[in-house]
């Protein structure tokens, strides 16, 4: 699945504008991940948000507009869900996923290297 290049130049945008971090982007999961600090952190992938948070989080987000699940192969992941245009079309949305993915950023473990 393509990813949405207009999407992605928000998510880029608004990492860019950060101090303190490091981003690296990857074509992984169909998409265009944005690897914060060595972690996968959010992505674009169609015109979905995929987002990485807090699993202990999952029952107050999926309460958001917009809220999908992440349900790959029939299973669920804790701690990745999907966000459709609905819930992020305002600024405010946005910013509120992006933040969410960062916070849960600084904690996440990263994944282990092969080789």
């Amino acid at each position: 699945m393509a990813y949405n290049k207009e999407l992605a130049e928000r998510i880029r945008n608004s990492l860019n504008k950060l101090s303190n971090i490091e981003v690296e982007e990857k074509k992984m999961f169909g998409g265009l991940a944005f690897m914060v600090n060595g972690k996968m952190c959010i992505n674009a992938s169609g015109d979905r948000l995929m987002c990485r948070f807090d699993p202990a989080n999952e029952e107050m987000i999926s309460q958001k507009s917009g809220y999908e699940p992440m349900i790959m192969k029939g299973r669920k992941y804790k701690g990745y869900c999907y966000v459709n245009s609905a819930g992020y079309i305002h600024k405010t949305d946005f910013d509120f996923w992006i933040q969410l993915c960062l916070e849960f950023n600084k904690s996440a473990k990263s994944s282990k290297k092969n080789g």
